[in-house]
């Protein structure tokens, strides 16, 4: 268990945990839940940096890394969805209204998918560690994820929204900044869910000849 290894646990460990802060209705703890996804988020890229600048990449980190992944995503935007759908009506999410089942889908389904083709890899003694645009698809999704965390966080009741145009603007800019980067995400799930394909089928492909 090295340093890299030990973050990417405890990305693993801040999931269920971002889960439960979640699912209190009540705004400080939903941004407080805000505040432990994006510390989480950001660990990915910290000790993705550490691993290599220390020379210690594993096997187990590459199987570990993409699993944490999966474990936050799927601990922040289930919950978030389910919130969000709950509060429909205004303010309502630019072009969307509220987050859209296909969207969940879609990342949901790229993930399952993606799981079931690298448990046949294993079985193939090939691990195959995260990608370059799988990380761009992860960083865009834990962006929309995290400022979807914060939307519902400020339709929670009991939030005391402050006084002024600067909060205006903010929250008009806040919800289209929110489905840009939802736009963004499946956009980037789609392209990696086929890169993935064609990688897998070479390692199939091989397999065979």
């Amino acid at each position: 268990m090295n340093l890299p290894n030990a973050i990417t646990t405890g990305r693993i460990i801040a999931a269920p945990v971002v889960t439960a802060l979640l699912l209190q209705p009540r705004p400080g703890l939903r941004m407080i839940a805000f505040v432990l996804f994006v510390t989480a988020a950001l660990s990915d890229l910290w000790d993705g940096h550490l691993a290599r600048a220390r020379d210690q990449v594993t096997s187990f980190g590459k199987f570990l890394d993409p699993l944490a992944d999966k474990l936050l995503l799927v601990a922040a935007l289930i919950p978030v969805y389910s919130i969000n759908l709950s509060q429909a009506g205004p303010p309502a999410l630019p072009l969307f209204g509220v987050i859209p089942l296909w969207a969940i889908i879609i990342f949901l389904g790229r993930e399952a998918l993606i799981t079931v083709l690298r448990s046949l890899a294993a079985r193939q003694g090939r691990v195959v560690a995260a990608q370059i645009l799988g990380k761009r698809k992860a960083l865009a999704q834990n962006t929309f994820i995290g400022s979807a965390i914060l939307w519902v966080a400020f339709l929670t009741p009991g939030f005391v929204a402050p006084d002024g145009r600067a909060w205006q603007w903010f929250s008009a800019f806040h919800g289209w900044f929110t489905t840009a980067f939802l736009t963004v995400a499946v956009l980037l799930t789609v392209a990696s869910a086929v890169t993935y394909l064609g990688m897998f089928s070479r390692i199939m492909a091989g397999r065979h000849s």
